[in-house]
Order: structure tokens, then C-alpha cells, then sequence
């Protein structure tokens, strides 16, 4: 039996339909502890959908669903904003405040989440993670004067500042040039090696996807069509695999 205490995520027969339509048809997985998890599939079947229901976005018709050891299906709005504070989720866009200097972009979690922090510590803090990411020079610039992987990356900042246990990353390199999108990918492998983070990546990135993953899930039909190592993808001769994985 498989030690509790090393797994992030437990995810067992999730259900979820939309408008009738079924997208999450009994999906079940586990993320472990320290561990990349890369998300593949079609569009249209359900990674997106998946990483909302995990921080409760969405709400899920069925299944059970454990996180950091708690039950997030059943829990209340202040259970749920506890949990979500161990969660950091990159969105596809990156969600930065336009209105907003880097510097305030990444106070504004902080603020709200380590509300202790005094303003020493809240600056320090900024300074270390922009660090991380490479950009220490942008702390006062705004999001319009950054490029879209500078954007990413003050992204990452503000999600890594607040010091999470698992990342939930939704397409992080969709519209950036390969070299950019490399450098994200590596990225990535750091902030899991600094900070400990279980995550779950989704792309259509498969560049991306050999360099960040320890393990890979493909979905097909709302459900996990293989679960494997990047050997058991690139060897397999199913045809879906193939034509998806082996892309060139």
C-alpha cells in the first residue's frame, strides 16, 4: 500500500459534464510528492477541466478528491480558501494586473495570503523570487513593457512567492517562441528542485513535456488513457500515442 503521507494529489472516478456533455468520465490519478506530472490529450478532454476542479473552480458532479491530505469535495469556503493557499496555479494567460508594477503584482499575494510579513520581509521576498526567475531588473516595470516570456516568468514569480506545495501549471509555453519555451521548461525543473513542489503540467508543448516530466498521464475520453514514463510513450506502437507523442 502505497504511503499516504508521499501523495499531493489522489484523484478517484471524477465526473464532469457540461451542458449534458460528458468531459471527465471516471477519471482517477495520483500526483506524488516532489513529482512532475505532465497532462496530455486532444483538446476537448478535460486538462483544463481537470486542474479547476483540483482548487474547486469548478465543482465536480462526482468522485472524491484529495489534496495535500484533505478532502476537497467536501470541504467549505474556508476550508478551501486553506488549502487554495498551498496551491499555486499558472494560467494560461498569466493573469498579471495590466494596472499594476511587478512589484505590486507580486506584493498583492503575499498581502493577502502572509499576512505577517512585515514590509522588510514582504521586499525581500520579491527581490528573492524575481531572482529565481531571472529578472531581478524588472521589479518596477509594468506588464505591457515585458515581453510574453518575461510576462511568464513575473507570472511564475507570483505564483512561487507565497511558497507552494503543489503547482498547477495550464499551458505554460502556449504562444512563446522555442527558445522561450525551453526556458520556461527549465525553469520549471527548477522552482520543483528549490521549492519541493508536486505539479501537474498540462501542454500540447511535447518539447516542454521531455524536459519537465517524471511521468506522464495521456487522457482520451474523459478518461487516463496511459500512464507511464517518457520510454513507455516514445516506444509505445498504439497508434493514438504515436501520432500524438512522436510529433516532429
Amino acid at each position: 500500500m502505497e504511503n499516504t503521507n508521499e501523495i499531493a494529489i489522489e484523484i478517484t472516478g471524477l465526473h464532469k459534464q457540461f451542458g449534458g456533455t460528458p468531459i471527465l468520465k471516471g477519471l482517477s490519478l495520483t500526483l506524488k510528492r516532489g513529482e512532475n506530472l505532465v497532462v496530455l490529450g486532444k483538446s476537448g478532454t478535460g486538462k483544463s477541466v481537470l486542474i479547476k476542479c483540483i482548487v474547486r473552480l469548478l465543482d465536480p458532479d462526482s468522485g472524491a478528491m484529495t489534496v495535500l491530505g484533505q478532502d476537497i469535495v467536501g470541504s467549505n469556503e474556508k476550508e478551501l480558501n486553506e488549502i487554495r493557499k498551498r496551491i499555486g496555479f499558472l494560467f494560461q494567460s498569466g493573469a498579471l494586473y495590466d494596472s499594476m508594477t511587478v512589484r505590486e503584482n507580486l506584493e498583492f499575494p503575499l498581502r493577502r495570503i502572509k499576512r505577517d510579513l512585515s514590509k522588510e520581509e514582504i521586499n525581500a521576498k520579491i527581490v528573492e523570487v524575481l531572482e529565481n526567475v531571472g529578472l531581478p531588473d524588472a521589479i518596477d516595470k509594468m506588464p505591457s513593457e515585458l515581453s510574453g516570456g518575461m510576462r511568464k516568468r513575473i507570472s511564475l514569480a507570483r505564483t512561487i512567492i507565497v511558497d507552494p506545495e503543489i503547482m498547477l501549471y495550464d499551458e505554460p509555453t502556449t504562444g512563446l517562441d522555442p527558445v522561450t519555451s525551453q526556458e520556461i521548461s527549465v525553469l520549471i525543473n527548477e522552482i520543483q528542485k528549490k521549492y519541493q513542489t508536486a505539479s501537474i503540467i498540462i501542454t500540447h508543448d511535447i518539447e516542454c513535456a521531455r524536459t519537465v516530466a517524471d511521468r506522464f498521464v495521456m487522457l482520451k475520453d474523459g478518461e487516463v488513457y496511459l500512464d507511464g514514463s517518457l520510454n513507455d510513450f516514445e516506444t509505445s506502437t498504439d497508434p493514438f500515442i504515436s501520432a500524438f507523442f512522436n510529433q516532429k
